[in-house]
């Protein structure tokens, strides 16, 4: 029973070891998880030992950690790309709140007319001292 715990967690993968890894080594991770994953399938089918069936939940995990990582690395990918863009993609943009994103700028709040920009400098706020 120790022995088959210590086998289990040898081969479960990290994702701060993943992340270090290129994109066609993480591809060629993710099939070889598949293949052990469709084999331990079959296995459990032909009615396997309880180790190897226990395993098929550590390679499923592992398989969602890879694909984990690489979204995460192509999501970075493409916030690098659109950067300094003017149109990003929806799912790059900050979510806030719905209220929030509809809300004016800070340069359209500031805007004024012509009409206001003259009362203004013909008008100034008046600043009356109160002596008591």
């Amino acid at each position: 029973m120790v022995s088959f715990t210590f086998s289990v967690i040898s081969s479960i993968v990290k994702a701060h070891e993943l992340r270090n890894i290129s994109k066609a080594e993480l591809m060629k991770q993710l099939s070889d998880l598949k293949q052990e994953l469709s084999a331990l399938r079959v296995n459990q089918a032909s009615s396997a030992t309880a180790p190897k069936l226990a395993r098929i939940s550590v390679v499923r995990k592992s398989i969602a950690r890879v694909l984990t990582v690489i979204q995460q690395q192509q999501r970075s990918e493409m916030k690098a790309f659109y950067a300094g863009k003017k149109y990003k993609p929806l799912d790059i943009r900050p979510k806030k709140t719905r209220a929030i994103r509809r809300r004016m700028t800070k340069s359209e709040i500031n805007k004024k007319t012509e009409r206001q920009r003259k009362k203004a400098a013909h008008f100034p706020k008046a600043n009356f001292v109160v002596l008591a």
